[in-house]
Parts: structure tokens; sequence; C-alpha cells
């Protein structure tokens, strides 16, 4: 099933405070532009996605969202965001800007999952049909790092500490079909040192799978150095 893909970016010097004890200013504002160039890379190489929505109040992550734009096919457009507004709130912004483009399935992904494999999303998208919420696990199995939704509002998101449930709940609720979808490569987003250490670890290994990413991420130096 053909998806627009809505992808909220905080303020880059607001993202990935829990990280302050690893990483400065600087280096986080590094991840998190690596990181949404590798997931705008994988996100426009799905076949499924027929257009990208940012939304965003960053300058940096608009540049990038643009600088994309011109390469690939896939439509790309931001949303400017100001005031920064949570994640659920800029990805309602999202949703009601795609149904205004005659979306009828969204899919909500992170800009902060750069392992994101293009066609894993598709093989996920090709199981979505009308009347039909998938729900994406973090690694922990009680976030959510994607919502895919059919019709395109299905429910509103509600991200943050639990909502894995609280998506599944809403969904069965509305009476809509609720499917887990736990999607390898959007299993891990970088919010903790751990994160950023079980990134890194993977990269080493495969850095082809989010080259920003590991570019930036060697930049750094040893990882363990990192921690304050």
């Amino acid at each position: 099933m053909k998806a627009t893909a809505i992808i909220p970016v905080k303020r880059f010097g607001g993202a990935k405070q829990r990280l302050l004890e690893a990483l400065d200013r600087p280096q986080r504002a590094a991840i998190v532009k690596a990181m949404l160039t590798d997931v705008l890379a994988a996100v426009t190489g799905a076949e499924t996605i027929e257009r990208v929505i940012v939304i965003t109040g960053e300058g940096r992550a608009e540049r990038i969202a643009l600088a994309r734009a011109r390469r690939v096919e896939t439509p790309i457009e931001v949303l400017r965001d100001p005031d920064d507004r949570g994640h659920s709130e800029a990805a309602t912004l999202g949703i009601i800007r795609a149904l205004s483009l005659g979306a009828e399935c969204t899919a909500l992904l992170p800009g902060d999952c750069p392992l994101l494999d293009p066609d894993e999303l598709d093989a996920a998208l090709s199981r979505m049909k009308p009347g039909r919420v998938g729900v994406v696990p973090d690694r922990h199995g009680t976030g959510t790092n994607a919502l895919l939704l059919a019709p395109g509002d299905a429910i509103g998101p509600a991200f943050g500490e639990g909502s894995a449930d609280r998506h599944r709940d809403r969904a069965g609720r509305a009476g809509y079909e609720v499917v887990t979808e736990p999607l390898e490569s959007l299993a891990l987003d970088l919010d903790t040192p751990d994160d950023l250490v079980a990134l890194a670890a993977v990269l080493a290994e495969r850095p082809e799978r989010a080259p920003a990413a590991a570019a930036a991420i060697e930049a750094f130096g040893p990882i363990d150095d990192l921690r304050r």
C-alpha cells in the first residue's frame, strides 16, 4: 500500500538531551543531522513511499530535506514548525497535510532510526490495508518507533513512554484492526548513551547500513571515551 511518510524533527539544540553525558552540543547536532540524512535516504528508497513530509523548526533539518528532494523523484516537502511542538503534535500537523494531498495511508517515522531498511519498510506497508493500524515498537517493546495508519488519520499519535500499548488501545477502541510490526531496522532509536554504544557496534560491522551516522560516530573517536 502506498503511503505518505511523516517525519517530525526537533530543533537540534534541544534534541537528545539524554546524550549530554556522552556528547557535547556540537556532537549531538552532528549525529542528529547524520541520522536524518540516513533516514531520508532510506525512506526515499522505499517503493511504497509516494511522498515525504518533514515537520521541523530547525533550519538545518529543512536544508537537509530540501537537498535530498533535489536528488530524488519522491516529492519531499517541509512544514515549518517554529514553535517546535512535541513529537505527537508535529506528527498531527503532518497527517493533516497528508490528508489534504489525498493520502490514504500515512507512515509516521522517526528521524533517529538511521538503520531503517527501505525493503523492510516496503514489506510492512505491503501488509497494510484500509482499516488497519500497524504499531512498530522500539527495541524494549514499550515505546513506538513508527505508526502505520490506514486511513491516514486512523488514530491520533501519542508518542512517549508506554506508547505502544497506548496506540494499540486507541486503535482497538476506534474499531481498527491492530497489528504489531516488529521491524528490526526500526527497533534502535538513539536516545541514551547505551543506544549510542549499540548503534556504534552495529555500524562498526556494517557502516553501509547508515553511512552518514557511521561517519559521524567515527569522528567522535572511541565511544567509551565519550562517557563522562
